[in-house]
């Protein structure tokens, strides 16, 4: 008996643990351009990030490119409410970790100044414009 309950417990935190990462891929419309995110070290676009999940915080984001003025905000989360019923029932601490995680796609866009997202690649593209408030908060934590 002692045997299943630990081969349990070590299943459960393995699928918790397995939760608190997401691969994004970061892309943007325009050609050679850089995309830089809080918590990361690349800037090369496009490619792909595993961003952990939050509860509290924010992913701030530069994107550039030649010829346009750089777009700043806090990349759109989406809110995992599969984590919060299992923090519920097996470690309600986790929920000041684990409730929004980033989306698995992102395109940034300078001409139109917006970023579109999306789950995955079947899904239409979501559209995100960086409140004046988020281009802000972007712009200083890049300035850093």
């Amino acid at each position: 008996m002692g045997t299943w309950k630990n081969s349990t417990l070590v299943a459960l935190v393995a699928f918790a643990m397995s939760g608190c990462t997401a691969t994004t891929n970061l892309t943007v419309a325009q050609g050679g351009s850089e995309v830089a995110v809080k918590k990361t070290d690349s800037t090369i676009a496009p490619r792909s990030e595993a961003l952990t999940t939050t509860s509290f915080g924010n992913y701030e984001f530069m994107a550039t490119s030649r010829g346009f003025d750089p777009m700043t905000g806090i990349l759109p989360l989406k809110f995992n409410g599969g984590y919060l019923a299992l923090d519920i029932l097996f470690f309600a601490p986790a929920m000041f970790f684990n409730l929004r995680e980033p989306y698995a796609q992102y395109e940034f866009d300078l001409e139109q100044r917006v970023v579109r997202y999306r789950r995955k690649a079947s899904d239409p593209w979501a559209t995100y414009t960086p409140t004046p408030a988020e281009a802000e908060r972007g712009e200083k934590f890049f300035a850093k």
